[in-house]
């Protein structure tokens, strides 16, 4: 039997979701200050100093957002790969959207990032009582839809925000199969 790792959230055959640590601050803050993730994140890289970073990042983990939860990603030899997060929690409507970054390049593509997107969905809508789960990815992305696809999304719609068009999809509580339930 595996050892359980501290903070553990869920595991798969490749990858385990966990609390973030202080130990993961280095390693978020490069995938943060990466021009070319922020590009695939339609977002602007991470500007200030580490320290500045660190703070932020002590701060996140000393007063956990009730609207913003972010997870580490590890391989199951235990290095840090990526993060998943699930934000603009509405507990009323029992849903959230979530994203996800793999930071180490080595990772694309193998399908670290669908069974991480996959654990991430199955925990909030079995362990967390969410009834849907929703994101939305660029259009032009299709590493990213592949994943989430694969994942079991289904899109539901298109927006554009910032000059980017996002596709939107969706996972609801009751395409679960019945032994994931």
């Amino acid at each position: 039997m595996t050892a359980v790792a501290e903070g553990e959230v869920a595991r798969g055959s490749k990858v385990l979701l966990r609390e973030k640590q202080l130990g993961d601050a280095a390693n978020d803050y490069r995938w943060r200050t990466d021009r070319e993730l922020a590009y695939y994140d339609a977002a602007r890289p991470f500007v200030s100093s580490f320290q500045e970073y660190l703070t932020l990042f002590q701060d996140e983990l000393a007063y956990a957002n009730p609207y913003r939860r972010s997870l580490a990603v590890e391989d199951l030899t235990g290095r840090h790969i990526g993060n998943a997060m699930y934000y603009n929690i509405d507990q009323m409507r029992g849903e959230a959207e979530i994203g996800i970054t793999i930071g180490e390049r080595e990772y694309w593509s193998q399908g670290y990032g669908a069974e991480a997107v996959g654990l991430l969905v199955r925990y909030l809508l079995t362990k967390k009582g969410f009834r849907r789960v929703h994101l939305k990815t660029l259009e032009w992305n299709q590493r990213a839809r592949r994943c989430f696809e694969k994942a079991g999304f289904e899109e539901y719609g298109r927006s554009r925000r910032g000059g980017s068009d996002f596709i939107l999809m969706e996972f609801r509580q009751e395409w679960l199969r019945p032994e994931e339930a």
